[in-house]
């Protein structure tokens, strides 16, 4: 079932009006095939107009929407003989990141990820995405056996950021994260990273300094939610959309700041709307940013990694 946000309102009542139609048999007065196509075309023209323009605070939506591609919808379609890997050797499993080691293309890989959950059992299990600090350490776990057996890296981010919980906190959560970070830059082998929803704060960029850090046309990536600084600055969530305006949280202000390094066209409509396409054409860019750093030798590529992360912020917008 497809579900609407606000600012497809006109969508989804056109779209109810042909699924009517199609319910209907030709009664002689009008022909429902002729009828269903004019709306049908009204329908793409709208979709287009709509995402052709979207506010920032529209793309937090649309990164949101709950039928968004998620982890293991990614893994299905794109990896081979996926095996996880769970727990962090030390407190517990987290569920909000899943890991392990599958092939791409015909290459073995590392792969991990935030899972947010399709459905509300799966959200819970999933903790909605948020990893505590056992999820983090998993992650550096598995970013070092990668280095150890020469594996390339892809990582799929998100999260709305790393749990916040009181038992996170008193487990090391802001540790975990830095030294998830750390080993991210660290890590002598090829390693591409992919926004493909929701990218907040730490939570992800701990699993986020890569080679090639691409985004999704749709996505966003921020240090904070737009809510979290409308309440900072403005002790209000109800200034979000100015917040997620000043955010420069778009996947066309990070490309133009430096921050991502490319952004994967999505499907008109959003992905929500064509997942099938949507993980295809994440798959391709993977494919060809793996292919540019797949020949450097570990060295180069720790070298490189180092300083794209030290460049970020020196160059303003334009």
């Amino acid at each position: 079932m497809q579900t609407f946000l606000e600012f497809e309102k006109p969508i989804a009542e056109l779209e109810g009006k042909i699924e009517e139609l199609r319910h209907l048999s030709d009664d002689g007065d009008i022909n429902i095939a002729d009828e269903v196509a004019r709306l049908q075309s009204k329908v793409d023209r709208l979709l287009r107009q709509t995402y052709e323009k979207l506010t920032p605070a529209q793309k937090v939506l649309v990164a949101r929407h709950p039928n968004r591609p998620h982890f293991h919808d990614y893994v299905n379609e794109l990896i081979e003989e996926f095996t996880p890997l769970a727990g962090d050797r030390a407190f517990a499993e987290d569920r909000a990141i899943v890991g392990g080691i599958g092939r791409f293309r015909g290459h073995s890989v590392m792969l991990l990820g935030q899972e947010k959950g399709s459905d509300t059992e799966e959200r819970v299990r999933h903790n909605f995405g948020m990893a505590k600090p056992e999820g983090y350490r998993k992650a550096e776990r598995l970013m070092v056996m990668a280095e150890r057996f020469k594996l390339p890296i892809i990582s799929l981010v998100d999260t709305s950021g790393a749990y916040p919980g009181v038992a996170s906190e008193e487990r090391g959560q802001a540790e975990a994260i830095a030294r998830c970070i750390e080993t991210g830059l660290r890590v002598e082998v090829p390693f591409v990273s992919v926004i493909i929803g929701e990218g907040g704060s730490g939570g992800a960029i701990a699993i986020a300094t890569a080679d090639r850090v691409l985004m999704m046309e749709h996505a966003v990536y921020s240090v904070i939610s737009p809510e979290g600084c409308a309440s900072i600055l403005w002790r209000s969530a109800d200034q979000a959309a100015e917040a997620a305006q000043a955010l420069r949280l778009t996947a066309q202000d990070l490309k133009q700041l430096g921050v991502i390094d490319a952004e994967i066209p999505e499907p008109m409509g959003g992905a929500h709307r064509y997942r099938d396409e949507a993980v295809a054409s994440v798959g391709e860019a993977i494919d060809r940013a793996l292919a540019e750093v797949r020949h450097l030798d570990g060295a180069t590529l720790r070298s490189h990694r180092r300083d794209k992360f030290l460049e970020m912020g020196q160059h303003g917008l334009t």
